[in-house]
């Protein structure tokens, strides 16, 4: 298939992933060829471009963002309570935070549409 160097382009996605296992292998290898510091002595900085693209892929990490975004609060619950709580959103296949958010919703009137 290729000989020698492989070019960055033939790295991504579906084309990296069409490549046979023994190809796929090579490239691993060439690309772990030489020491720590070799390898770091041919890495260079991104450049305007690919920060951008970097700094978009970077915002689209963590959790979605849910209505406004969250907001992490302190609220103390008595141990025994918080332990009732936990089991009871296991056994309903939730988290702690989302059985929370849903006691509260539960509990506050309905907001009037605008």
């Amino acid at each position: 298939m290729h000989k020698g160097k492989t070019n960055a382009k033939e790295l991504k996605g579906r084309a990296f992933d069409a490549l046979l296992e023994a190809e796929k292998e090579r490239i691993f290898r060439e690309l772990e060829n030489g020491t720590p510091e070799q390898r770091r002595a041919q890495w260079k900085a991104p450049n305007a471009a690919e920060r951008a693209m970097l700094n978009r892929i970077k915002k689209k990490m963590g959790r979605p963002k849910i209505g406004n975004g969250c907001k992490v609060v302190a609220v103390s619950v008595e141990v025994d309570l918080l332990t009732r709580v936990d089991a009871y959103a296991k056994r309903l296949g939730l988290g702690r935070t989302e059985l929370f958010t849903q006691a509260l919703r539960g509990f506050l009137p309905v907001r009037n549409a605008p």
